[in-house]
């Protein structure tokens, strides 16, 4: 379970590192400058690294699907407190961030063989 979640993570940087650029390109940079944005453009980088390298793993599609949950569950709850003032962008960015590994080991671990 730990080499599988270190490849989820090699997989989510590599999917931030090659989308993000592209986002600069077909989103005005003001769109991208708010936080709430920022967190889902972000989550959805991850989320395609993630997902395609589960597919060149050859994993079934529900896990893909439930390990692409787990990247967006966190901000999802977090968008609430975000959009009433009570969390800050910076605040919203970590702690997804933070939320989002215990969500993916819990999908996981509901996965292991």
């Amino acid at each position: 379970m730990v080499r599988h979640f270190v490849e989820m993570l090699v997989a989510m940087v590599v999917g931030m590192v090659l989308l993000d650029p592209v986002w600069g390109l077909v989103v005005a940079s003001d769109v991208l400058a708010r936080g709430d944005v920022a967190a889902l453009v972000m989550a959805t980088d991850m989320t395609a690294g993630m997902s395609l390298w589960l597919w060149f793993r050859r994993h079934p599609w529900r896990e893909v699907v439930g390990m692409a949950a787990a990247m967006y569950a966190p901000y999802l709850v977090l968008l609430g407190p975000f959009w009433a003032g009570w969390v800050s962008a910076s605040a919203l960015l970590v702690a997804g961030h933070v939320l989002m590994l215990p969500a993916m080991a819990l999908v996981m671990w509901r996965h292991r063989p």
